[in-house]
């Protein structure tokens, strides 16, 4: 059902308003028994002990704000879709609060995320609602598995940096948030804006310099929601290439982000799991920007491929597959850019 621009404002601010009054209460609990990330492993950048879950501000906000909505629009058809969305993210934040308070290995976690992964896939290609399906079902279920449990490890792997991982999926998710409204699909429409307050709502306490982290948790939680939400989402433009594009482009740092990470790692023969100083904010740190002027630059190239995947979806049918190559070529020299930057400072991980 489409809303008015007034519902949609709605939306934004009360998803914005709930993790905002939430976090510092969530802030409070951490603190009280002790869960925080302490500067204690050489890859962390902080210099005192920071509360962890934020995450669960996120999450109850999220899924508050969509259900009161479904419930004061009196729409029960809205539930099935809302809750195929919601609920795995949601399950896979509480593995990533288990995470948070007894720190597991990865292997769980990661196994978690391909079951999940797999179950969301034959659940959106059953009920025929991937967005951009190549028509064999056997190669629909291993991309979309494979877009899952990227897109939730580069979130999770992103949230290396104050502000990072929280402010980057706000201005991915206000993206999809434009593309799926004027795509006419107001289900994602309406999700992507609650992800855009919620986030934008805890970023408020999340922002250089930070007084919470999101923890796995929120990064589990935020990275199934997004990754699932771009499966959905029906891209406008008619050429294959630029429909698979747009996805990818509204996340292309966090996934910037892994790659140089785990190539950097890989070269150094070390496990793409384990932590270091090897990641995009870090580099930028190294080249003597500050953290915050990271983080906002970081922002900033999101925004920029963000805005590519608009222009791309407006774009003439002759243009779109232009776009998207000088898209692709921008992103591949900065990889190759920041793959020539020190992979870690004296500290190493």
């Amino acid at each position: 059902m489409e809303l008015n621009f007034s519902e949609y404002l709605a939306l934004f601010f009360t998803a914005l308003t709930i993790v905002g009054l939430l976090t510092p209460l969530v802030r409070r609990v951490a603190l009280r028994i002790e869960i925080l990330d302490a500067p204690t492993e050489s890859h962390k950048t902080h210099k005192e002990a920071i509360p962890y879950l934020g995450g669960m501000a996120i999450v109850i906000g999220t899924c508050l704000t969509t259900y009161l909505a479904i419930l004061v629009s009196g729409q029960a058809s809205a539930l099935s879709l809302a809750s195929a969305v919601l609920i795995p993210a949601v399950l896979m934040g509480v593995i990533g609060l288990v995470d948070d308070i007894k720190k597991l290995s990865p292997w769980p976690r990661f196994i978690a995320q391909n079951l999940f992964g797999l179950v969301i896939a034959v659940i959106l290609i059953a009920t025929r609602t991937l967005g951009s399906p190549t028509g064999n079902t056997m190669i629909d279920v291993a991309i979309t598995t494979l877009w899952i449990v990227g897109i939730t490890n580069s979130i999770n792997f992103f949230d290396n940096v104050d502000g990072g991982a929280s402010g980057t999926v706000a201005i991915s998710s206000l993206f999809l948030f434009l593309l799926s409204l004027q795509g006419g699909q107001y289900s994602i429409a309406a999700l992507s804006l609650v992800l855009t307050g919620a986030t934008t709502g805890f970023l408020l306490w999340n922002k250089p310099p930070a007084r919470i982290y999101m923890g796995d948790a929120g990064a589990l939680f935020l990275g199934i929601l997004i990754a699932t939400l771009t499966l959905r989402f029906d891209p406008n433009p008619i050429n294959l290439s630029a429909s698979f594009a747009l996805p990818i482009l509204l996340l292309a740092v966090p996934i910037l982000d892994t790659t140089v990470a785990v190539i950097s790692r890989l070269r150094r023969r070390i496990s793409p799991f384990q932590g270091g100083q090897d990641h995009l904010s870090h580099r930028l740190m190294r080249a003597g920007f500050s953290k915050r002027q990271s983080v906002i630059s970081l922002w900033i190239i999101s925004s920029f491929y963000c805005f590519i995947a608009v222009a791309i979806s407006n774009a003439p049918f002759d243009l779109e597959r232009v776009l998207t190559g000088i898209s692709g070529l921008i992103w591949f020299l900065m990889l190759i850019l920041f793959l020539k930057t020190s992979d870690s400072s004296k500290k190493t991980a």
